[in-house]
This record gives C-alpha cells, structure tokens and sequence, in this order.
C-alpha cells in the first residue's frame, strides 16, 4: 500500500521518482526559487536604473543649461560685433565722402583733419559709454536739473533754499547718446518732470529745393494700372518736367506700347537699386499694401517719401485715389505734406553652425511683421525668447509673430493682437495659436532687442519669413535677432496719420460696424 511513495529500482540500476512526485516536486520547487529570485535580484535592480536614469538626466539638463548659455553669449556677441561693423562701414563711408568733396572742391585738408578729429572724439566718448553703461550717465546730451533755474529769483540764499535736489537725465540706446528726445519728449521746470504728447504730434515735410526725379512702382498684371502708369508718365514728364525711373518691367511694357516713352530710366542690377536713394526724390505706387511693402523692401537704408494710390484689394497704407492723382500729386510737390513715418524691423539670423560671422544672414528690413512657424511639420513650435538680456517666455504653439506697429493691422491682428496707431512707438509680440490661455500678445518699447533662439531640444526645425516671403529654415541652435532699424519709411498723408488710420480701418476691417438698436417704446420716464 505504501509502493507509490517507495522508490523503484530500472533496469539499468539508476534509482527514479514516480512521476505524481516528480511533478509536486518540481513545480514547488521552481516556483519558491523564482519568488526568491526575484525578491532578492529585481528591487535593487529597479532602484539602480532609476537612480541612474535621474542622474542621467539631471546631467542632460545641465548640459542643456550650458549650451544655452553658450548659444546666448555667441547670439549677443554676434549681434554686438555685426552692429560696431555696421557703424565702422557708414563712418568709413562718411570720411570716404568728405575726402571726396574735399578733392572736388580743391580745398585744403584742415576741414578734413576737423572732421577726423570730431570722429575720434566722438568714438572715443561712446567706448567711455560702453564701459560704464550701466553707471550714470554724464555728458553734453544730459540734462541737468539746475539748468532751468534761470527766472531770477530774488537773491541767491532764497534761491538755493528753494532749490530742489539737482539730478541728470540722459537718453542712451546701446551706448549711445541721442538729444533728438531732448527736448521734444521730457521738459523741466524747477526741477519737475512733464512729458510732451509726441505721439499726437503730426510730422510735416516741407521740401527745402523742388523734387527733379519720381520713382514709380506699379502692381503687376493689372490691366488699370498699367492705363494709369501710362497716363501719369506722360502728365508727369509734359507737364511737371520730371525724370522718370520705373522698374525694368514697366521699362519693356512702356516701350511696347509706344517708343515715345524712351525717356524712361531704369536700373540695371541689384547694384544701381542700391543706389537708388541718391536718385529719387518721390515714389509713387500704383496697388495696394503689397505694393508699398515692394518698395519698402527696394531700399535697404533712407527711404524716399512715398506717395501709395489706391489700387488693390487693401488699403490700409494706401490713403489716395487714382482719380484725382493729378491734385494730390500738385499738392504734394508745392508742400508742405503731412507723412507717417512708418518704422521698420531690422533681423540677422545667427547660425549656429556658422564658423565666421560671415555665414550669418542678415539684415533683412521688414514693415510688417517677421513670422516664425513650424511649418509643414506636425510639431510644436519651441521657441525661447528674450528682450535684451531678460528672458521672456517659451513659446509653444504655432509659431510667434514680431510685428511692426503698421503691421498691426496685418497677420498680427489676425493671430489675435491689437490694433496700433502707425505712430506709436513699439514691437508687436503675438503668438500664433499658444498652447497656454494665459499666453497674450505683448507690446514692447521700440529702443529693445528682440533674440528668438530654437532650443536643441527642439523636436524640430523652425520656419521664418519677412513680410511673407524670403522663408529661411532655423535649426535648432539658431537664433534670429530684431531690432528697430534707424530708416523709417515715409508715406505721404491725404489728411493727418490719425484721419487717415481710423478711415483705414473704418473702409479695410469695417471696424464695430452694426445695426443701431432700435427703439420702440415709450421714452422712460
């Protein structure tokens, strides 16, 4: 009775389990050995992977944080060296124009040993500035809070008790001093602050000698314009005795129509378009906004006075009509005009993979806006932005929008920004479509500098374009840098820049317009 638990002999003499027991065994056996395998091998397994792995990537953070850094210094000192280059190229062309005019007109060289002189002063007070930017500020450009005690009080005792603490204002702008806002912005009275309403104040141009020569830009493939354009070459060469430039285009469709119009000049190059400044006193545009953008985009330093006519499908620039071109030409060439001076975005973008600073790109004036998007990719944007030297935020969205004042009325107010009058003084800082409700646009002071870097964790690249075109790729690394440029662009008012704002956005957006509520009961008593 006891034979199933007894063991039993082979024949080849090896001793065996009965299968019942070696099967109870075994799976006892393997399963006790497997709990204990992994009670005694799996938790400090476990534990050392994570610890590893929060080590790891604390590790990577720190390495991020340092080639963030790194990225930010290399961005600021590019942009710092390509602004003292800018500044050595126009003093270099200046001393280059007086040696010149001092040649032409046989004189001697003490007006240009002056002027040298002046420059070295000069360049040797704003190293001074850049030294003790952050200290204060002395110098001929200040202002002085015992300047304006000069209405002669009755003895001095009295005066200097009565006399408030003396204190000094000056206007500097990386480094640089400016008296332009002296006098026109802040103004003292025994020692008391007020400020003048600048932006109400409306900029007049009064010709100083007659305008000799106009630069006309046309839309193209249009029908009307290309009646107009012939018409007003014709009144303007007859009838005001005026040189002619138009683009090479127009040149060829002028001379199709009619030999007669041979007397037109044109440019040959994108050098002799450089040089166009020199030239042209007046710029007619027959379009719309993308026509004034065109001309804008034409000059990459002074701008002309721009006269834009009506004809396009938005007119929020574009303030005259066509059909009485004839007077608003005449008025505008006795003077004096009212003009908006319409400011401009001045962008480098900083490569990261650039060995010289020659490898970057830039400037690229835009009136509008610069816009950084994601593109076609089906990721987020990861932008991380900073006004000068402070960080502003991360965007993370559909890209962000770096907007001119008289691009308010452009895609910024389409993404959901404000409305600014062209003569406000400011940047536009709108994103696109944000992941955080919390993340509202932004309207920034005009003296920053706006740098927009693509982190290296970025999951992909980013997109910019100027004014809608000239899109260029930003990789990660890559930082692209807005400052306002110092060549606004002019354009000519029909009436004053504030009439002619609120018609434009009365007749382009039909701004807050509805039916008036109506009334059908008695009067309250």
């Amino acid at each position: 009775m006891f034979s199933s638990n007894s063991t039993t002999t082979s024949t080849n003499g090896n001793a065996s389990v009965s299968p019942a027991e070696n099967g109870f065994i075994d799976s006892f056996s393997l399963l006790n050995s497997e709990k204990t395998v992994q009670e005694l091998i799996q938790p400090p397994l476990v534990d050392g992977i994570d610890d590893n792995l929060i080590e790891f990537s604390e590790a990577l953070r720190t390495v991020a944080k340092a080639l963030r850094r790194v990225t930010e210094g290399k961005a600021s000192a590019q942009a710092e060296a390509a602004e003292w280059k800018r500044k050595y190229e126009l003093q270099r062309a200046r001393n280059l124009q007086l040696e010149k005019k001092v040649l032409s007109t046989g004189g001697h060289s003490s007006e240009l040993d002056v002027e040298r002189s002046t420059n070295l002063k000069d360049q040797t007070i704003l190293s001074d500035e850049n030294n003790d930017r952050c200290g204060l500020c002395i110098g001929k450009d200040d202002i002085c809070a015992h300047e304006v005690f000069r209405d002669g009080e009755p003895d001095s005792d009295s005066k200097r008790m009565m006399r408030k603490a003396s204190f000094r204002l000056s206007w500097c702008c990386k480094g640089e001093k400016s008296e332009s806002h002296k006098h026109d912005i802040v103004s003292f009275e025994k020692g008391n602050i007020t400020t003048a309403e600048r932006s109400n104040k409306q900029i007049s141009l009064k010709w100083e000698s007659a305008p000799h020569t106009v630069l006309i830009l046309t839309k193209p493939n249009s029908t009307s314009v290309r009646i107009l354009c012939l018409e007003m070459v014709r009144w303007l060469k007859e009838q005001k005795k005026l040189n002619i430039f138009v683009e090479p285009r127009v040149k060829a469709e002028l001379l199709a129509e009619s030999s007669y119009y041979s007397f037109v000049q044109t440019w040959v190059d994108d050098k002799d378009m450089l040089l166009l400044h020199t030239k042209v006193d007046l710029i007619v545009t027959l379009g719309g906004d993308g026509t004034v953008l065109w001309a804008a985009s034409m000059f990459k330093g002074p701008v002309p006075p721009i006269v834009p006519f009506s004809l396009g499908s938005l007119g929020f620039m574009t303030p005259f009509y066509s059909e009485h071109y004839r007077e608003c030409i005449n008025s505008i060439l006795h003077g004096p005009i009212s003009i908006t001076l319409r400011h401009r975005l001045q962008c480098h973008i900083i490569r990261d993979a650039a060995k010289s600073e020659y490898e970057n790109e830039g400037p690229m004036l835009v009136l509008n806006e610069v816009t950084i998007d994601r593109g076609i990719s089906s990721f987020l944007t990861n932008l991380e932005c900073y006004c000068d030297n402070s960080f502003v935020t991360c965007v993370q969205g559909d890209g962000l929008i770096l907007s001119t004042t008289s691009g308010s009325t452009a895609y910024s107010l389409a993404a959901g920004g404000s409305m600014v009058h062209p003569q406000v003084p400011g940047i536009l800082f709108t994103p696109i479509c944000p992941h955080s409700l919390s993340f509202r646009p932004l309207i920034l002071p005009e003296h920053v500098t706006l740098r927009v870097v693509v982190p290296f964790n970025s999951r992909s690249h980013s997109w910019v374009s100027f004014d809608g075109k000239d899109r260029k790729q930003l990789a990660p690394g890559d930082a692209l840098v807005c400052s306002m440029a110092p060549w606004p662009v002019p354009t000519a008012c029909q009436s004053d820049s504030t009439s002619d704002f609120l018609r434009s956005i009365h007749d382009g957006l039909h701004w807050n317009l509805r039916k008036t509520q109506s009334f059908d009961g008695p009067p309250e008593p």
